[in-house]
């Protein structure tokens, strides 16, 4: 025991050394000691880590001391925990006490004498003070931020800073022993050992240490020196206008508040109202920072004495109280407040305080923004009573009974949360019906009524039914009574609401339809029986209505005890009024028909149809039309007006007001007419008139002969064949709506993106030939107004303007290639190439960047030494030099720099050289004497001094080159006069005298000065770069991705934006990401894992991306040609590559990076703005030109960043991953280290005792990164209970939301990433708020994204070009004109005030809000918001790029949107829609998975009529008659389902996009190698996927989230593990289709013969086999023999291994075949599942009678089949007798089984040779009896308890095994011929992956060639 004992102690030893000196460890993991393992549930376990971690720091100095702070902290353990019962507790004393007793300070034994410890921590105290040089540290910092040069030791500042910091922490740690030790002994001694100067002396440095207070971005607590954000007027003015006014009670002397900050209304409010001190502290920082931004976007205070203006308080006020407002004005209530006009801004102040502090408490009652309102309602009354009472005392509402203390989270949302999170609990996991429990959306529909003040009353009523607890399910029938109904709304799980939420589309296309075909059967004859005829429209018309009306009632079953009286009243008047419609107008209707068209009836009949459909045009114009809907609003007082109102739609708090200004509304109207216009021309010239003489036909034929036995045709005019020929057109009709919508959309959409000026710039050739104009659009756009770029405007001074522009331009251009350099997409080279110059010299020229003027002074050279040897003129030479602008700047450039460079670095008689031969050759430019007095072949010898020369000077001066540099002048000064010039020097003979004797004395030119500025010496480089680089660099830069983010950077200076404002004045915002357990670095290990094929995620990358990997090899100092084990030996250089790596995946680091440049941009932005607020004219001026060197490390631009950006990853179970020592947990911490601006909120459980019971409370905490590297929490609020009640997404969001600042916030996936260049626009984006789109305001802004996993593979390339397609042009007419734009979880930036006051920026409801980002769009839109789609910036985004991770995201979505079908929303949304914008919300949400399903359905039935002709021998008896099955309605409907099938409508969008952006050839050439790559496989394929999840999650739910891994695939993926993903989703239906074809094929009759049959079919062929094939071909290695033989034996062991409890699904068919059942679990989803499976019985009921051995139509035959199959299954059942249950029988089984198969032989021997029956009968009996066998397994599987009751469930599990085992046998015997032939599988690498990773995939196989296979 002892020497376990000595272990620990050596092992917390050397953990709590390891942890001093170093950041982190060779893996970039920060290094934890014991300091940083103290556990969370230790209540101060903050406090305890800095004693902790303070000993450490002063271990080696004096360990006495370190001794003391470990006790102390023991102490403080032990007082917290003293039984230790928390999680960890015990281990940590143990650690500590064993650290102790380790003897890092020896002890004596004894008694331990505190007042020895204190003044020894005195002592020590003066001593470290004194060495550490506290004062003058402070002093320095002072002096270095005061001086005017401080920005050029921005280092410095920020090194001194940090030091200064960790020095006071640590005194102020040990201050805090002292006091709490000298507690411990008595006062008297106390006072004699701490005299009164050390005292003040500790106080003095305790209030100068920042982070005495934790601070998030404004140190309101604690004092600040170093954080300049509290220096700003906006800051300081938004906390005064806080503090405490009159009107306030005086607070209890008992009230602390810290002594930093005066007493303010939060303090008040927190004493009122028991607010947590964390919570309250949270929301104090976020009023101050909402109010500072508003200000300051109206103008910055005065600095003397600042004071917010009454404005920025009422607009603050206004826009958070917005919801409250319009509630009572719905209710109708009154307001706390009697009148918002006559408050003063700091009762306003103090109402929104109130309104924050309920919101940032109420943890999942923030899912309820109407339940918000009505506690923010009932307190702010009982704080104006207080108030009134001028008496500070607790509210009567958060009094805990018994403590007379309040506590807003025990008394206020506990008791909301407690009903929300038992209401959750009894969803089942989300297998539970909806209509079964109440989802957030019941709750909060609750306050939507004023009897909620009745019922609820304040403080709660408990006692009320609506805090009743439901009974979880299957607890008995007596649960039922209790359950408390649902709210207004019941999802039933049911296809009807696709009719109930659209029903006015489905009216329209019914009705149009019934129209064409009455117009068409009357041979398009329009007259007066054909119109007759036409209006029986009416009757349908409200006969649908009353299907409506009905569907009503049924649906709100479930809802009818909670709703309000007045929707109930509603719905049964609609159907009493519906049904009583019905009846007249049909039967008026009837005998208009028998009296004719002149009778009375009829003209009744007519005006009533007449009245009803004017008044109802005229009723839309009323509700849809805006300016009708403003004219009609005072008339709302009339009874009569609100009862048609009431009638007509209803009315809820949420889809008031959903109407667009009028011209949004023509546009619409318009959009939509062109579409109706060219499907109802469609159908009825290509589906309904080709039909009619066919029907007419068909209806006629009588005596047809049957094959069958005929039980439903005869006597019914062939109803069953027409409907099989009328089906199909029916489906297309229904459908086809999308693909009309799909055509038009993509080009209105491609027209607007082209009026948008997108994709102008779509080439490098064309970002050179457009640079030089870059500048100037930059200036317009990005940049903020400048006062001297106006004024040379005006006075037109175009080349001090273009200066100007190109000066402002430069750093920020510069700081994007730098940043593409670190990013590793350029090479150093190139980074030089693209610098662009400051252009603050006195050059009278623009300087551009190297690269657009590379090797053009040669190429003027040459074209000069052709013009002189053919005597060209001086014009003409100009001339060809000007055709390239950057030759002609290029030659300008050289001119005016060589004179530059001679005349500053050379003195008198040299100066004055130089300054004559300027002149001299002026004067020859002016006379146009060139020609005659310049010898231009000799320029190369003045091109190569001038090298020289510069070569020389870019160095640093030594004897020895400044010798040459006189003597390459010289040389220039001999070139020059002998060889190229031909000077007159009669002008100036005196000073070519003094030249001359200069000369000849040798000091012409020995006096010059070695350039020293740095200006000089960038311009010498310059110039020597300019006379040196011969290549062209019109490639620059060759990285694809860094020519694209270029590009379309430029391109976006032209696109229209609002103008930028100064980053002081602009919009603020937050960032927010939600991270769960995702990668977030790369570990080495991970990088270097191989798999089978010795393939490693490094290797990969390498492949793919060889040229970054070249260029980071570089970037840290290493060979381009190194190998990566070379960088394994350097800690640093591993970090660098696990970041690397990480960049190029799907990883948070790389969201972070990315994230973090709008921070980046924003400092640099504001330091440049200082810079010329400063001095307006520091971009002209070399002297004080912008100097951006080191901006991140400026006070104040950190300061203005931080103030108007936050960025906030809400890492759910970081908490908990700490605790665990998960690596992602060290690696988020390492990402905060990196970042100083970054918070991590996360969800902290922490492990109590309450009543002696183990108990567990949830804290929401956020946390930084503080100056040791560790966590610094900054918050911690205490949650009502368990978070996580729905979906985890939003719940993991909203519980960090709170943590979130600023006008807007952007919301960003994990996934995604972003770029330096993009996040200067975001400014521009910000402003998009204020702009008027429409006429609501904008509350969501569209962002474009770029998906950047498009090059990884084909697959990733297919779903980056969809993606792409629907990001922009989709999205854009979704906002334009449709503006029915929702969020699609992309990054869009909600106005933040906007959203969280309105539940949220996502809904959480469990399984119904799986899709929860599209609810807040929807959400946005009800509540008046307005939805816009921005595309001049961009985000990166990141995509699955595996065929698996693509089906299981599909899934997800396809689910969610069958989720979305049941919503409340939805419904809402279509029917408060008008009728055209209904529409499009139809198209481009739930109708598009509709339409997708239609389209397979329309296979089916098609496929299904063609069985039912070939079976019945119907359609051979008919064509015998007449030809007429070969129609054209027929074809023309087979071949649209063919183009949509396979991709081709999909693909019309992407090609459209390709073309705008890319141009028409790199179009073409795109969707030509994505043809050849099988995109339209890939297509067909997801049309199957989208299908099945969004049918299923309708039919039977199911819908779930689906982690997809987000990864690099390159492994190949198991037979198995892609049968059991595809099996019943694809593989099942493909099979079947395969069938019905087959069958066709067999019995059907086609004219056309082989060529028709491939017509008509080739389409389904297609459909079915991508069904099968699809997950193999796209399989990585799928055609390799090895992989094949591998995949075989797994797959077999799979189907065969029996499984049992605790077995997964992966490792056991029969494990993975209950859980495809488990969907099944209703009676309503038993019966459905019957339902739909009997349809596989008509196969045999066909076949049988097509049998040779059939000689008749007798029933008696189908009954002899069913005999036959009995006698299979029995047979089946014998052989599949278990040994393992006859194990003492084994000779007699195996002899029974031998006998009954001989038997059997036997028995069909006889049966061919004696009767009959044929060889292909006995084909032809399989093919009927395998799908009555799976309709008899699917209808036992659907029944499993009934089957399991009758002792069959072993029989029906052999059978499906069975089925299993055989369709997977057909599918892999394919898959194994192929594998046979090597090519195959060649070809297949190159069609999965680009060629450099196919070669390299290629040598990995043959180097991994000789290791063994493990598989095998």
């Amino acid at each position: 025991m002892a020497r376990a004992e000595t272990n620990w102690e050596r092992l917390v030893r050397a953990a709590l050394r390891s942890d001093r000196g170093r950041r982190t460890g060779a893996y970039g993991h920060p290094v934890t000691g014991i300091a940083g393992a103290v556990p969370t549930c230790l209540g101060n376990n903050v406090h305890i880590e800095e004693i902790l971690r303070a000993a450490d720091e002063i271990q080696d100095e004096d360990p006495n001391i370190a001794r003391i702070l470990c006790e102390h902290a023991y102490s403080l353990a032990q007082d917290l925990d003293p039984n230790s019962e928390g999680r960890g507790v015990l281990q940590f004393k143990t650690g500590l006490m064993s650290v102790i007793r380790q003897k890092l300070a020896k002890k004596e034994a004894g008694a331990i004498d505190r007042s020895q410890d204190v003044a020894r921590l005195q002592e020590f105290y003066k001593r470290y003070r004194e060495k550490n040089k506290v004062d003058e540290l402070r002093e320095e910092e002072r002096r270095l931020r005061e001086s005017a040069i401080y920005t050029s030791n921005l280092g410095e500042l920020e090194r001194k800073s940090i030091l200064r910091k960790r020095v006071l922490a640590t005194l102020r740690v040990l201050g805090t022993v002292v006091q709490d030790l000298t507690k411990e002994i008595s006062p008297d001694a106390a006072s004699d050992l701490i005299s009164e100067e050390m005292k003040e002396m500790m106080q003095k440095d305790a209030e100068m240490t920042e982070d005495v207070v934790a601070y998030n971005i404004i140190p309101i607590d604690s004092p600040s020196t170093t954080n300049a954000i509290v220096s700003f007027p906006e800051v300081r003015a938004a906390i005064s206008a806080l503090q405490y006014f009159r009107g306030l009670p005086r607070l209890p002397s008992s009230v602390t508040i810290p002594e930093a900050r005066n007493a303010d209304m939060m303090d008040f409010l927190q004493y009122v109202f028991g607010f947590q001190k964390d919570s309250v502290s949270n929301q104090r920082e976020h009023v101050v920072h909402l109010i500072a931004n508003q200000q300051s976007s109206l103008g910055k205070p005065s600095e003397n004495e600042p004071k917010i203006d009454d404005h920025a308080v009422r607009r603050v006020f206004e826009k958070s109280l917005d919801n409250y407002i319009k509630w009572c004005e719905y209710l109708p209530i009154r307001p706390v407040w009697s009148s918002s006009n006559d408050m003063g801004k700091e009762k306003m102040l103090l109402y929104v305080c109130l309104y924050f502090l309920i919101w940032g408490e109420g943890g999942n009652v923030r899912f309820l923004p109407e339940g918000i309102c009505y506690i923010f309602h009932h307190m702010a009354r009982e704080m104006d009573e207080i108030m009134r009472e001028q008496t500070a005392k607790h509210a009567a509402s958060c009094i805990v009974p018994g403590t007379g203390e309040a506590s807003f989270l025990d008394q206020v949302i506990y008791p909301l949360y407690g009903i929300v999170a038992a209401e959750a609990n009894n969803n089942d996991g989300g297998r539970a019906p909806h209509s079964a429990w109440r989802n957030y959306d019941d709750f909060n529909e609750f306050f939507w009524s004023r009897h909620c003040f009745d019922e609820l009353s304040w403080p709660w009523k408990l006692s009320h039914p609506f805090f009743m607890k439901p009974v979880k399910a299957g607890k008995g029938l007596g649960s039922r009574g209790k359950h408390y109904g649902k709210t207004s709304f019941v999802e039933h799980r049911t296809f009807l609401h696709l009719y109930h939420s659209f029903h006015r589309l489905w009216m329209f296309l019914i009705m149009m339809f019934q129209a064409l075909t009455i117009i068409a059967f009357n041979d398009n004859n329009i007259d007066k029986d054909t119109i007759k005829e036409v209006l029986s429209i009416g009757p349908t018309y409200v006969i649908m209505k009353f299907i409506e009306s009905v569907l009503d009632i049924l649906m709100m079953y479930g809802a009818f005890s909670t709703s309000r009286r007045s929707a109930i009243w509603r719905n049964f008047s609609r159907l009493l009024w519906f049904t009583a419609a019905s009846l007249v107008i049909c039967y008026l209707y009837i005998k208009a028909l028998q009296n004719g068209s002149d009778s009375a009836v009829f003209k009744i009949y007519v005006f009533i149809v007449g009245a009803y459909a004017v008044a109802k045009i005229f009723l839309n114009f009323l509700t849809r039309i805006p300016l009708c809907h403003r004219l009609t609003q005072p008339c709302y007082r009339w009874s009569v007006i609100r009862l048609i109102k009431w009638m007509h739609q209803e009315h809820n708090y949420v889809g008031r007001g959903m109407y667009e200004r009028p011209l949004d509304y023509i546009k619409s109207v318009l959009f939509w007419l062109v579409i109706l216009g060219a499907k109802f021309c469609f159908t009825f010239f290509l589906q309904i008139r080709p039909l009619v003489k066919p029907t007419r036909a068909i209806v006629t034929f009588t005596d047809l002969k049957y094959s069958w036995h005929d039980l439903v045709s005869k006597g019914n005019h062939n109803a069953l064949t027409v409907l099989s020929i009328w089906a199909p057109v029916v489906a297309i009709y229904l459908l086809d709506i999308h693909i009309f919508y799909t055509l038009l959309s993509a080009v209105y959409g491609f027209l607007l993106g082209a009026s948008d000026r997108l994709g102008e710039i779509r080439s490098v050739e064309t970002l050179h030939r457009f640079f030089e104009k870059f500048p100037g659009a930059f200036m317009n756009n990005l940049h903020c107004d400048v006062a001297k770029r106006k004024q040379l405007k005006s006075s037109g001074q175009d080349v001090e303007l273009h200066k100007l522009e190109a000066s402002m331009f430069a750093p920020f251009w510069n700081e994007i290639v730098k940043n593409l350099r670190e990013e590793d997409y350029i090479t150093n080279l190139e980074m030089e190439l693209l610098h662009m110059p400051k252009n603050s010299n006195e050059l009278p020229i623009v300087q551009w960047p190297l690269f657009l003027l590379a090797s053009k002074v040669f190429i003027a050279k040459d074209i000069a030494v052709d013009s002189f040897e053919s005597k060209t003129s001086q014009d003409d030479l100009w001339q060809k030099i000007t055709r390239d602008e950057y030759m002609k700047y290029a030659v300008e450039e050289v001119f005016y720099s060589i004179r530059y460079i001679l005349t500053s670095i050379l003195e008198n008689e040299g100066k004055k050289w130089v300054d004559l031969i300027y002149k001299e050759i002026g004067e020859i430019l002016s006379k146009k004497e060139v020609s005659s007095n310049i010898h231009f072949s000799r320029l190369q010898n003045v091109i190569s001094r001038v090298t020289a020369i510069t070569g020389i000077l870019k160095k640093d001066e030594t004897p020895d080159l400044r010798t040459g540099v006189i003597k390459a002048i010289q040389d220039l000064y001999e070139v020059v006069h002998l060889e190229v010039l031909s000077i007159d020097m009669r002008g100036n003979l005196t000073d070519w005298d003094e030249i001359r004797q200069s000369k000849a004395n040798g000091q012409l030119f020995a006096n010059f000065r070695w350039p020293k500025e740095p200006y000089l010496i960038e311009m010498i480089k310059r110039l020597h770069s300019l006379l040196t680089i011969k290549e062209s660099a019109a490639s620059v830069p060759k990285n694809l991705e860094a020519r694209r983010r270029l590009q379309f950077f430029t391109n976006s200076l032209f696109m229209h934006m609002p103008l930028a404002k100064p980053v002081s004045e602009m919009l603020s915002f937050s960032v927010f990401t939600p991270y769960y357990s995702e990668i977030v670095l790369y570990s080495l290990a991970e990088l270097q894992e191989k798999n089978e094929d010795g393939i490693s995620i490094l290797f990969y990358l390498q492949k793919i991306y060889p040229d970054e990997w070249k260029n980071f090899l570089s970037r840290i100092g290493r060979d381009e040609n190194s190998h990566d084990s070379e960088l394994f030996d350097s800690p640093n250089d591993i970090l660098e590559l696990r970041f690397w790596a990480s960049y190029r995946g799907q990883t948070l680091a790389r969201t972070v990076r990315g994230m973090m440049y709008y921070r980046k941009a924003l400092m640099l932005q504001s330091h440049i703005e200082k810079i010329l607020s400063e001095d307006p004219g520091a971009a002209m001026n070399r002297n004080s030109s912008i100097e951006t060197q080191g901006f991140e490390l400026s006070p104040n631009a950190r300061a203005q960043a931080d103030l108007k950006f936050t960025y906030v990853v809400t890492c759910q179970i970081y908490g908990k991953q700490k605790a665990e020592g998960k690596r992602e947990a060290a690696d988020i911490a390492l990402l905060m280290q990196r970042n100083e601006a970054l918070r991590i909120a996360f969800i902290d459980e922490v492990e109590t005792i309450k009543n002696g019971k183990p108990s567990t409370e949830y804290y929401s905490k956020l946390v930084k990164a503080d100056i040791h590297g560790k966590d610094k929490e900054i918050y911690s609020i205490k949650l009502p209970g368990q978070p996580k009640l729905g979906e985890g997404k939003p719940e993991n969001q909203n519980h960090a939301i709170i943590f979130t600042r600023g006008n807007a916030v952007q919301t960003i996936d994990m996934n995604q990433d972003n770029y330096f260049e993009e996040a200067l626009k975001m400014r521009n984006l910000l402003e998009e708020f204020e702009v008027n789109h429409g006429k609501h305001k904008v509350s969501i802004l569209g962002v474009r994204e770029h998906v950047f996993t498009g090059s990884v593979s084909s697959l990733a390339s297919f779903m980056s070009h969809q993606e792409t397609s629907f990001v922009t042009l989709g999205q854009r007419v979704l906002s334009n004109p449709l503006k029915v734009r929702m969020h699609y979880g992309h990054p869009d930036v909600f106005d933040r005030v906007f959203h969280i006051t309105r539940g949220g920026i996502s809904k959480a409801s469990r399984t119904i809000n799986i899709s929860e980002d599209i609810y807040a769009g929807f959400n946005s839109t009800l509540r008046q918001g307005n939805i816009t789609h921005h595309e001049y910036i961009q985000v990166g985004k990141g995509r699955d790029v595996g065929l698996n991770q693509i089906a299981l995201f599909e899934g997800k979505v396809a689910g969610g949107n069958g989720e979305q079908v049941l919503s409340r929303d939805v419904y809402r949304l279509g029917q408060l829609f008008d009728f055209f914008r209904m529409m499009s919300f139809y198209v481009t949400t739930v109708g598009f998975y509709f339409c997708t399903m239609l389209t397979v359905l329309t296979v089916y039935i098609f496929l299904y009529g063609k069985t039912y002709l070939a079976l019945s021998g119907i359609g051979e008896s008919i064509q015998t008659r007449a030809d007429i099955l070969g129609n054209t309605a027929l074809n023309a409907a087979l071949n649209t389902q063919f183009l949509f099938q396979i991709g081709i409508f999909t693909a019309v969008p992407m090609i459209l996009g390709l073309i705008l952006e890319q141009g028409f050839l790199a179009a073409v050439v795109g969707f030509t190698t994505m043809q050849m790559q099988l995109c339209s496989v890939f297509f067909t394929f997801s049309l199957g996927t989208r299908t099945h999840y969004f049918g299923r999650s309708i039919l039977h739910g199911g819908a779930k989230y689906r982690a997809t891994g987000r990864g690099f695939v390159v492994r190949h993926i198991k037979f198995a593990e892609n049968y059991r993903l595809y099996s019943r989703s694809h593989f099942v239906k493909g099979m079947e289709v395969i069938v019905l074809l087959v069958v066709v094929l067999a019995y059907g009759y086609n004219s056309g013969g082989a060529i028709g049959y491939i017509l008509l079919s080739i389409s389904s062929w297609f459909m079915a086999l991508s069904w099968l094939y699809a997950p193999y071909v796209f399989n990585p290695s799928g055609f390799e023999w090895q992989k094949t033989v591998e995949d075989f034996r797994d797959w077999t062991n799979w189907l065969f291994y029996r499984g049992g409890i605790g077995v997964k699904g992966e490792e056991s068919w029969e494990a993975w075949w209950d859980e495809e059942l488990s969907h099944i679990h209703t009676l309503r989803g038993r019966i459905l599942e019957t339902i739909l499976s009997l349809r596989f019985f008509i196969f045999q009921y066909g076949i049988v009678y097509k049998l040779d051995v059939s000689d008749s139509t007798s029933l008696s035959i189908y009954g002899a089949s069913w005999a036959v199959l009995a006698v299979l299954l029995l047979l089946f059942m014998v052989f599949g007798l278990n040994p393992k249950a006859m194990v003492h029988f084994q000779l007699l089984l195996r002899l029974l089984k031998a006998t009954v198969f001989l038997l059997v032989l036997a028995a069909i021997a006889v049966a061919v040779a004696a009767t009959s029956l044929s060889i292909i009968d006995l084909f032809a009996c399989v093919l009927a009896f395998i799908p009555t066998g799976w309709g008899i397994l699917s209808i036992a599987v659907a029944w499993k308890p009934a089957v399991k009751k009758l002792k069959l469930w072993q029989i029906v599990r052999s059978l499906a095994r069975l089925y299993d085992a055989a369709m997977g046998m057909f599918i892999f015997v394919p898959l194994a011929i192929f594998s046979w032939f090597p090519f195959l599988s060649t070809f297949q690498t190159r069609l999965l992956y680009n060629q450099a990773f196919s070669r390299g995939l290629e040598i990995s196989l043959i180097l991994a060639g000789n290791n063994p296979n493990p598989g095998l």
